[in-house]
């Protein structure tokens, strides 16, 4: 009773809105004024309770409403306040399934999306069967690749660099991946491909996302911008990639 997060406050109010509404239409309101009455109410309401809310100032106040989100369960409601705790205000928490018997909170530095390589030929680590790359260049493109020859220009760049290279693409195939496999394994360029995540609209907004983070440019010719005339300028940057 101490804290929580409004939830079942918030569906008895708006239950009682729909059901007082459309009493009042059937009555013969206009339900354009009735709307207009709702809007007003609804701010006077919140500027009401701003002013006597309480926000949460420690830990602790975190921990009692995630433990009351989490249907009183204390232990979420630890692992919600360590979560935020850790990465603050403006980190991002995600919950995922867990193939584990237990709850664990788990902070990743950077950025961590669901895709793999595209070629079991591009992994370096044996042992753990993933790719590694260090202070690799990072090539975004929100298209599919599938010839090569748009991708030389960078290749060659690359190249002179000595860096690793990360293409995040829409897809890469054909021509394309079997020509980055092969200078893969011959060590002329180390590189990996991976597909970009999120689908349409989403895509586009997570390329966009991964550039800002890494300081690069989104290649799309939706702007017209031509992969085959791209330099290094436009290739974003980070310290590890896994």
């Amino acid at each position: 009773d101490a804290a929580g997060d409004g939830t079942t406050t918030a569906t008895v109010l708006a239950q009682s809105i729909v059901s007082e509404g459309l009493k009042a239409v059937a009555a013969g309101m206009n339900p354009m004024d009735l709307k207009r009455g709702i809007d007003k109410a609804v701010f006077a309401a919140v500027e009401e309770l701003r002013k006597i809310s309480k926000p949460c100032a420690d830990n602790k106040a975190i921990e009692q409403v995630g433990t009351i989100s989490a249907n009183s369960d204390q232990t979420v409601g630890k692992l919600i306040a360590d979560a935020m705790e850790k990465v603050g205000k403006e980190g991002v928490i995600t919950v995922e399934e867990g193939s584990g018997l237990e709850d664990q909170l788990a902070v990743v530095e950077g950025m961590q999306f669901d895709r793999g390589y595209l070629s079991p030929y591009f992994i370096n680590k044996p042992d753990s069967g993933s790719v590694e790359l260090e202070n690799p260049y990072i090539l975004l493109v929100d298209k599919k690749i599938s010839n090569i020859r748009e991708l030389l220009p960078i290749l060659e760049s690359i190249a002179k660099a000595g860096k690793p290279l990360l293409i995040i693409a829409e897809d890469v195939e054909g021509e394309a991946l079997a020509t980055l496999v092969v200078n893969n394994l011959r060590g002329t360029v180390k590189v990996a491909t991976v597909k970009a995540p999120g689908f349409g609209d989403r895509r586009k907004s997570m390329l966009q996302d991964i550039a800002v983070l890494t300081g690069g440019t989104v290649i799309s010719e939706e702007i017209g911008m031509d992969l085959e005339k791209s330099n290094l300028e436009h290739l974003g940057q980070a310290k590890r990639v896994v």
